[in-house]
């Protein structure tokens, strides 16, 4: 299990660009940074200090989309030469709350969680007591073209990880505090239909504790690679949501992952728990991500 670039700070929203490097976020106040990772794993430039930065998506025309969860909790606009601007704060009025995870939609649009909760009242609760902790995550539509956002879904338990399906006609998130990912059906209008549980991550062999599913990316093979925070592993569904099998990490908290280079086969997983964004090999490459 190598790891392909270490002494990180609470890695998070791994994205591999056309030529190779990679964008990730440090998400540890003393950092709050996005930055650019070499093809090689070797070196890190920093780009951006945003607060406390944590999902990113890239449009086709190179812009970058960044989950701001503090300060204030937003959604940002960024150039890869590090300009940053804030683009939305609310949903018509509705003010965000934790902006966590983004994916484009088969509509161009982008598709954002909000974990349903302000972060500083997170940290008053011992993490021993965070499983069930009462939350409103919520499924944002926004089109960034003029800025118009729509409300999807909410009363989620810590909307966390967000990952269209292979045809596009479903929309998975996971929900970090019960331990679950959830399947909505997409309609082309950009609304979602009623959500059903798709599966359980949660490992029974292990002592409860505060996991659930994080970030998320389909393979070509058809299977959901889930990172499990705190779990320790990144856990393989199939398309009926039965596990497949638990890719172990070197730490307990996998954030998120990302599919390496066409042909390569190898997921790519930032992990918060030993700082490193790891490199595993598993038979296949990932679903193209839509650009919007």
């Amino acid at each position: 299990m190598p790891v392909f670039h270490a002494d990180l700070m609470n890695p998070e929203g791994p994205v591999r660009l056309d030529d190779g490097t990679w964008l990730l976020v440090e998400m540890h106040e003393s950092r709050g940074w996005v930055c650019r990772i070499s093809a090689d794993g070797r070196e890190k430039t920093v780009l951006a200090r945003t607060g406390r930065p944590n999902g990113l998506a890239i449009d086709r025309t190179g812009t970058i989309w960044v989950a701001e969860s503090m300060n204030p909790p937003s959604l940002l606009r960024m150039a890869l030469d590090g300009k940053v601007e804030s683009f939305l704060t609310d949903c018509d009025g509705l003010p965000f709350l934790f902006p966590n995870d983004l994916a484009f939609g088969p509509d161009g649009a982008l598709y954002m969680t909000d974990s349903g909760i302000y972060r500083p009242e997170i940290l008053k609760v011992p993490s021993q007591w965070r499983q069930g902790m009462a939350t409103d995550g919520r499924v944002f539509r926004i089109d960034t073209r003029n800025r118009s956002v729509r409300l999807l879904a909410r009363g989620l338990a810590f909307a966390n990880g967000i990952a269209f399906a292979p045809d596009a006609r479903h929309l998975y998130v996971g929900t970090t505090n019960d331990g679950l990912v959830w399947r909505f059906p997409w309609c082309e209008d950009g609304t979602l239909g009623a959500r059903e549980v798709f599966a359980d991550v949660l490992d029974p062999a292990k002592a409860p504790a505060f996991r659930g599913p994080d970030g998320m990316k389909f393979g070509e093979d058809g299977n959901l690679y889930v990172a499990v925070v705190w779990q320790g592993d990144v856990t393989v569904l199939a398309p009926s949501g039965e596990i497949v099998r638990r890719i172990a990490l070197h730490g307990s908290g996998p954030t998120n992952v990302c599919f390496g280079a066409p042909g390569e086969h190898c997921l790519y997983v930032t992990e918060q728990g030993s700082g490193a964004f790891e490199v595993h090999i598993v038979g296949t490459d990932g679903v193209p991500l839509l650009r919007g």
